[in-house]
């Protein structure tokens, strides 16, 4: 409603697209949103409480996973206190290898405490997805990077219950089962020219 009000001169309300809706499932569900108009970042805070929050487990799947250092700190702060954290991201099949390479920059600290990471291989990967403790998730249009947070008009569904938090854990296994884990000595065997691209990319990670 919001993107279309930019575009035309018409509010869109009554029952036509807000019908009345009856009570359905058991569920808990709510809707997050981020857009630069309104100075907001509440899909990143929302984000960094679930990490903050987390007690055994975290799992994302991200199209574009560029993390600032307070996310990577949050998360590293989450090993720490023995949470599994585990990650999928694009492999070679992806639309943006700048971003690639930018991501790359940015797993040093992260590999170094523990969190693991996967590299989507089969074709690209455009899934945002969020799972916390196997009871809450949270999927949308919103990846993990600063675009998404901060410049981006973004929307998540966040939901609280383990059977949906179950079909996405499914799901984000069924992924993994694709992928190729990347480790710690992987990063450090990359050639001093690999590295220095993907360091010169990492500096452009809030526009990219």
């Amino acid at each position: 409603m919001d993107n279309w009000l930019q575009t035309k001169p018409l509010l869109l309300q009554g029952e036509a697209y807000f019908p009345e809706l009856a009570p359905a499932g058991t569920s808990i569900a709510q809707v997050f949103k981020s857009s630069s108009r309104e100075g907001s970042a509440s899909v990143r805070l929302m984000y960094l409480m679930s990490f903050a929050a987390a007690e055994r487990s975290i799992r994302i799947e991200s199209a574009y996973f560029l993390p600032d250092d307070e996310t990577v700190a949050t998360l590293t702060q989450a090993r720490r206190r023995g949470v599994m954290v585990e990650i999928i991201v694009p492999g070679a099949a992806t639309d943006n290898q700048v971003v690639r390479a930018a991501s790359r920059s940015r797993w040093a600290a992260l590999l170094a405490a523990g969190v693991r990471i996967w590299e989507f291989e089969p074709t690209m990967l455009h899934c945002k997805v969020l799972v916390v403790d196997d009871c809450w998730a949270s999927v949308g249009s919103t990846n993990l990077d600063d675009r998404s947070f901060r410049l981006n008009d973004e929307a998540n569904l966040n939901v609280l219950g383990a059977e949906f938090a179950a079909e996405q854990l499914e799901q984000f296994k069924a992924d993994q089962a694709r992928s190729r884990e990347y480790s710690l000595s992987d990063l450090q065997r990359r050639p001093w020219y690999q590295r220095a691209g993907e360091k010169v990319a990492g500096l452009f990670r809030s526009q990219l």
